[in-house]
């Protein structure tokens, strides 16, 4: 049998049985050595002339692992993301964060489809962008590539991303499992939840891309518990194919992730990446009777049946599908949906016919769209900020200086009425950090990594101070990957303030989109903006002595509640240039869950959107329990003076709790349930259900 008559067998009967049946059947035509080859990565070759030929382009095409020519079996051909598809000149979205922001899972499975599309065109047939590490602390570098700081957030839309990119054939593969959220110390760090937190907080998001159909996960490089997680038999083995029933292939990160090969092999990695390293000592580790074979045909069987699950799906697609204009024109509208309007004393919009702005900052004209790491996508041309507000205002006059001396900047705009003032981060303050092993405590200043500060550069603060004096309108707009404490820069006082991260190659389209009123902004903090740094959990960084760092049941919003604490801009806030009412909020148990319903008005003279967003807490548990929780959201698209009744199903899966000491996961007999438009002022509207 080879794998094409494998695959049609199991297109005739797609059930598990006979899955396995034609696995096995494949597995008995393999020789010891073809198994082995599955195993790993062979894409030495590719590493050297992506780096060495395209430069920093590591992945700029596909790195190879497994297959079999004699059988057919194809090989997996790995691409990166989550911005898009690394490869050549894709198309570059705003980052997941901004996504996150949008609250729209039905926006990120379009953006799954496109990013398909082009994994296939460039040649691929498994992306590794499902990217739901939970955003523990906002110093963590790559919290751009995540949807926030709630795991019911990342659950839904990591699931959208991963079904809309099965869909086209493509594999999906989330990352990285689990506990990875500190990046200057990811090879060295040891997170350390207990078995409760681990659970419930790190672990409910990945579960619900394994139910959405997920055939790969990607191991981390910390260690989880004092085990590396490629190496860690409870992890990989115990919890994720146990517990979580995760029947697909295991590969690790790549090139420093495993230590030993059989220590890896054994905990449930089935496939080294990109090259061998470890996995070349598995015939010598066989030999000497520390692995078996079933060890191997486990591993390479698993890469069979994932294989056998998606490539016979794949639907060819053309070069010209990359970059098309249905494709960068959905980039647009996301970075429109995920922009956050945080202050606006009335502003924006800019409606005069013939406006008089200048934008100003270190980021005015400059192409930044995020971390220049493994994420990083190549597309042709990025709209900077100015360049979208000198578009999107054709009858203006747009002034531009980039950078942050004050009297340089308010000559600049000393013949215009509104200022936009680009501040915030790059990849060179935050994002993956390749050089430090964990070893030092120091590390080279401006190559990404953690943040060193949560707050804004000081010069950003100094520059928005002097242009504040001016008795301009000001406007500040945020890019960044996750949350800042603004403090200093709201005792300054601009006028308005916008959230808008790292926006992808339209992002400066959509901020003129905004900023002109053409789009309502309608994005939704993905994660808390707390007041002080103090209120956001213990980090870790190069010069702590420490190497290890207890991962708490508490972070973001849950921890605020918890303390008695309010935010400065609580989880799922953002304003509109219009309004909206929330009323008729009921809850009530069914046989699947607590049917929950809220009517929106837009009571405002625009048409806008909003999302409502639906909490639930535990009401009377003897045990610690979260005040509330995420466990619903609908963003809506109203008119004026339009309604929608909102109603969402909270599944009792979504509601139990794991008790350590049985092993088991249950329900409370009640549960207050709370709705509204952000973590905050849904305590506001209570209901209780009990449990039927």
């Amino acid at each position: 049998m080879n794998f094409n008559q494998a695959a049609t067998q199991y297109a005739r009967s797609p059930t598990k049985e006979t899955l396995s049946r034609v696995t096995q059947a494949l597995l008995q035509e393999l020789t010891p050595q073809e198994k082995i080859r599955l195993l790993r990565g062979h894409a030495l070759g590719t590493t050297l002339r992506n780096i060495i030929l395209q430069g920093r382009k590591y992945n700029g095409t596909p790195y190879a692992a497994g297959g079999c020519k004699r059988l057919g079996i194809p090989p997996l051909l790995f691409t990166d993301g989550p911005r898009g598809v690394v490869m050549g000149k894709s198309t570059c979205f705003p980052v997941s964060m901004c996504r996150g922001a949008s609250f729209d899972d039905g926006l990120e499975s379009r953006i799954g489809e496109v990013i398909a599309k082009e994994a296939v065109a460039g040649g691929a047939n498994y992306f590794a962008g499902i990217c739901i590490n939970l955003l523990r602390h906002p110093a963590w570098g790559r919290a751009q590539e995540s949807y926030g700081e709630d795991s019911y957030l990342l659950g839904r839309m990591g699931a959208a991303l991963t079904r809309a990119v099965q869909a086209y054939g493509v594999m999906a593969c989330p990352k990285h499992f689990a506990c990875n959220s500190i990046e200057d110390l990811r090879f060295s760090v040891d997170a350390q939840p207990d078995a409760r937190t681990l659970r419930e907080v790190y672990l409910p998001h990945f579960q619900k891309c394994f139910d959405a159909g997920a055939l790969s996960v990607m191991g981390a490089y910390n260690k989880v518990n004092g085990k590396y997680c490629c190496e860690n038999k409870e992890l990989l083995t115990d919890i994720l194919r146990g517990e979580m029933g995760f029947d697909g292939v295991v590969i690790s990160d790549f090139f420093y992730a495993i230590y030993s090969a059989q220590r890896a092999l054994q905990a449930g990695c089935d496939v080294e990446m990109p090259y061998i390293v470890h996995y070349l000592f598995l015939p010598s580790l066989l030999r000497k009777g520390k692995i078996s074979m079933a060890d191997i045909d486990t591993a390479a069987g698993r890469m069979i049946s994932a294989l056998l699950r998606s490539v016979p799906k794949l639907k060819p697609q053309s070069k010209e599908v990359i970059l098309s204009k249905e494709h960068t024109a959905l980039a647009r509208e996301a970075a429109q949906k995920g922009i956050v309007l945080l202050k606006n004393d009335g502003v924006l919009p800019i409606e005069a016919p013939a406006p008089r702005v200048a934008v100003l900052g270190r980021y005015a004209d400059k192409k930044n769209w995020g971390d220049h790491g493994s994420s990083d996508v190549f597309s042709p041309y990025c709209v900077t900020p100015y360049q979208g507000i000198k578009a999107g205002f054709p009858g203006g006059n747009v002034a531009c200086y980039n950078g942050c001396d004050p009297a340089e900047a308010i000559e600049a705009a000393q013949h215009s009425d509104i200022l936009v003032v680009c501040v915030g981060s790059d990849h060179k303050q935050e994002g993956e950090f390749l050089f430090n092993l964990g070893n030092r405590k120091t590390k080279p200043k401006n190559v990404g990594g953690d943040r060193a500060s949560l707050r804004l550069p000081p010069e950003d603060i100094a520059l928005v101070r002097a242009l504040c004096q001016t008795g301009k309108k000001v406007v500040v707009y945020v890019m960044g990957g996750s949350a800042y404490v603004l403090e200093d820069l709201l005792e300054i006082g601009p006028n308005a303030i916008l959230m808008g991260f790292y926006a992808g190659l339209e992002g400066g389209s959509a901020l003129a989109d905004i900023l002109s009123g053409r789009v309502n902004p309608g994005g939704r903090l993905p994660f808390t903006i707390a007041r002080r740094e103090a209120d956001y959990p213990p980090f870790l960084h190069v010069q702590d002595d420490a190497r290890a760092i207890e991962y708490g049941y508490y972070h973001g919003y849950t921890l605020l509640d918890k303390q008695g604490k309010k935010a400065r801009f609580p989880f799922g806030y953002g304003l509109s240039y219009t309004s909206f009412a929330y009323e008729g909020f009921h809850a009530e148990a069914t046989e699947q869950g607590v049917l929950a319903s809220l009517t929106v008005r837009n009571t405002g003279a625009r048409a806008g959107s909003t999302v409502a967003q639906f909490y639930a807490g535990s009401a009377g548990a003897e045990a610690d329990r979260p005040v509330k929780q995420l466990k619903g959201f609908k963003r809506v698209d109203l008119g004026a003076g339009e309604s929608v009744e909102v109603q969402e199903l909270l599944h009792w899966d979504e509601l139990r709790f794991y008790d350590p000491e049985t092993k088991q996961w249950g329900l409370d007999v009640g549960y207050h349930v709370y709705a509204g438009e952000n973590a905050e002022e849904a305590m506001a509207r209570q209901q209780e259900v009990r449990v039927p």
